[in-house]
């Protein structure tokens, strides 16, 4: 599970605005916002939460910790990521 602050931060991170996660994962920008501003784990769906955790893993972000316990992201650049 991953939290609001984690999706926050992970898009980020990654310089992505609220409508390239969207876009990226399927999942609307409504419901993108909800998630980010709620703390702990969004109650939203599951495959919303799959959805956006693996769009953003592929991008190369690990999520770490638990939602109970230190969560955080580490950045991780892809391959085929150009050098920032």
């Amino acid at each position: 599970m991953l939290t609001g602050g984690q999706i926050r931060a992970a898009r980020a991170s990654l310089g992505w605005s609220i409508a390239d996660l969207a876009l990226k994962s399927g999942v609307s920008i409504s419901t993108i916002r909800r998630a980010e501003d709620e703390i702990g784990v969004p109650s939203t769906t599951a495959p919303n939460l799959t959805a956006l955790k693996n769009a953003l893993q592929e991008a190369g972000i690990e999520f770490i910790g638990t939602p109970e316990d230190a969560p955080g992201i580490r950045i991780h650049r892809r391959q085929d990521a150009p050098p920032s």
